[in-house]
């Protein structure tokens, strides 16, 4: 129900972003567009836990694939209205009649979600614990290493990899592509190693990727870190998601919502995180850190007896 609500809703807040003529229409647009999307985030990943029980096996980390490869999609549609130059304002609309008509062909295939019967009058906000807690710190690290990657990846080519301005983006890129690939082949690993373990083993993943890049800051070895880091982080959100949703004591949208919060912190803080360690000492530092992220993953899922 909330999905069919905010679905259109996040369209219809998009649109508005062509409409913004004054910083300040832009700030209010926004904030609407990030309050409605986060809504329709967490209930269209409470629809794919809905779906995994469904199918009896994991596909939640599929649908995070379906995500990356959106992103790919708008990217590339966006440099296609530059180049012909189309003004954002219908190039938003051009998207909002493409995901209407999405919208109107699947809306009747979502799960109807029956809930927890625990949560028959949920609190407006409360804060995760126990197991939700700390699926939600794994979520934090995750999402932490992706908002590095996202934001500093450029960066530390060119400034500390040294790299030519032509070869500047190959570390992103190749964190996405491969953060794209181990999100579609990530449940069949899942469905073969059990959660917990798949959850471990990426953190080491991690791990291992943000060191090789640390001290080996060549293009070809930063290049190859970068790529581990992106198998790493693609398959533990979409984990972490779906555990929640089928944590039994909490509503599985309520729970994925708990563990969204804290997850997308992360995100928000980590790459000012990165600019400020980097500005008292080196980048390098700074993703050494993010190294220890995870780690800290690897360690803390074995104490989560949820996950399997």
């Amino acid at each position: 129900k909330i999905l069919t609500i905010t679905a259109p809703l996040y369209v219809l807040a998009l649109s508005n972003l062509g409409l913004a003529t004054a910083p300040w229409h832009l700030a209010v647009f926004l904030l609407i567009f990030g309050i409605v999307g986060n809504m329709c985030n967490i209930a269209v990943n409470t629809q794919g836990s809905e779906a995994e029980k469904l199918f009896g096996r994991p596909i939640m980390t599929s649908f995070h694939g379906a995500w990356s490869i959106a992103g790919f999609t708008g990217a590339l549609i966006g440099l296609l209205m530059i180049n012909l130059h189309i003004v954002p304002y219908h190039h938003f609309w051009i998207i909002v009649g493409i995901i209407f008509i999405n919208i109107f062909l699947n809306y009747k295939h979502l799960v109807p979600g029956k809930g927890a019967k625990a949560e028959r009058k949920p609190k407006l906000f409360r804060m995760p614990e126990g197991a939700l807690l700390q699926l939600g710190m794994i979520g934090f690290c995750s999402m932490a290493t992706e908002g590095a990657m996202f934001d500093w990846s450029g960066v530390y080519f060119k400034d500390i990899v040294k790299a030519p301005s032509s070869l500047v983006i190959l570390g992103y890129a190749s964190f996405m592509v491969m953060m794209a690939t181990g999100r579609f082949v990530g449940d069949k690993i899942i469905a073969r190693l059990g959660r917990k373990k798949t959850i471990q083993i990426s953190g080491l993943i991690i791990s291992s990727g943000m060191f090789l890049s640390v001290f080996f800051p060549y293009v070809l070895t930063a290049t190859f870190g970068f790529m581990l880091v992106g198998v790493g982080v693609s398959s533990i959100v979409p984990t972490v998601y779906s555990v929640a949703g089928k944590n039994g004591k909490v509503a599985p949208g309520m729970a994925i919502a708990m563990v969204s919060s804290v997850s997308y912190l992360g995100f928000l803080m980590g790459p000012p995180l990165i600019g400020y360690i980097s500005a008292l000492s080196s980048l390098r530092y700074s993703y050494a850190v993010i190294g220890c992220f995870g780690l800290f993953v690897s360690f803390l899922v074995t104490k989560i007896r949820a996950i399997a």
